[in-house]
C-alpha cells in the first residue's frame, strides 16, 4: 500500500511517517519500481504502535526503546515496565512544575487589582522588579 494508505489505516499522518523514517525510528519503507513507497500491515502496526506510544506521551527517544523492546521477544517485561515507570516519573515531575506555575500565577492575580491602575504585581514579577 502507498504512503496514503499506511497513513489513513495508521493514523499517523504522511508527513510524521516520513519523518520517523528520516530520523530512524521506524525503517525505510520499501519502494515500488517507481519509486513510490510501500508498506505492508507490519508497517501499519509499527505506525499504530509508535502513535499510541506518543499519545500517551512517551518521547521519540523512549518509543524507539519501546519499539526495540517489542520487536525483541525474549524481551523482560521488567525492562518495559521500566521505561514506563520513568515515563510516569517524568510525568509525574512536570505535574508538580505546571502545580508551581499555577500557584505562583494564580498568588499574582491574587494580588493583582485588575483596576485602571498601572501598577501591575504580574508585570512587576515578569519584569523582575519584585
Amino acid at each position: 500500500m502507498n504512503i496514503g494508505m499506511a497513513a489513513e489505516r495508521s493514523g499517523v499522518p504522511a508527513k510524521t511517517i516520513r519523518y520517523y523514517e528520516s530520523i530512524g525510528l521506524i525503517p525505510e519503507a520499501g519502494r515500488t519500481r517507481a519509486g513510490y513507497r510501500s508498506y505492508g500491515e507490519k508497517d501499519v502496526a509499527t505506525l499504530r504502535f509508535v502513535q499510541r506510544a506518543r499519545s500517551l506521551g512517551f518521547s521519540v527517544n523512549d518509543v524507539g526503546d519501546l519499539l526495540a523492546l517489542w520487536r525483541d521477544r525474549d524481551r523482560a517485561s521488567a525492562d518495559v515496565k521500566r521505561v514506563a515507570l520513568e515515563h510516569v516519573a517524568e510525568i509525574e515531575r512536570k505535574i508538580r512544575e505546571l502545580e508551581s506555575i499555577r500557584a505562583t500565577l494564580l498568588e499574582l492575580t491574587h494580588r493583582c487589582h485588575g483596576d485602571d491602575r498601572p501598577d501591575c504585581p504580574i508585570i512587576e514579577e515578569l519584569a523582575g522588579c519584585r
